[in-house]
């Protein structure tokens, strides 16, 4: 079993959150995709962001999660930033 739970992933992806914001994950079904989307490019030959013991790529992304080297943003963000590149 994975540690740490998913109720205190969401709690260190949401902590950046102010007040009256809405938060950046609302389900398991976001920390599952981005952990895998992350494993994912570990597989591929991407550099772990933190040093860890466990060799996995699905426990690597999720301690990186953990640790903040990992944000999760909301589609409508990467398109403002591929936008923005593009018109530099």
């Amino acid at each position: 079993m994975l540690h740490p739970s998913y109720s205190d992933l969401m709690a260190v992806v949401n902590s950046e959150v102010e007040d009256g914001e809405a938060p950046v994950v609302n389900s398991r079904y976001s920390i599952v995709l981005a952990t895998a989307k992350r494993a994912r490019q570990l597989i591929s030959g991407s550099e772990p962001l933190t040093i860890t013991r466990d060799k996995k790529p699905l426990a690597v992304a999720i301690d990186e999660l953990y640790k903040g080297e990992l944000k999760i943003t909301s589609k409508d963000e990467e398109d403002e930033e591929e936008t923005g590149e593009q018109d530099s």
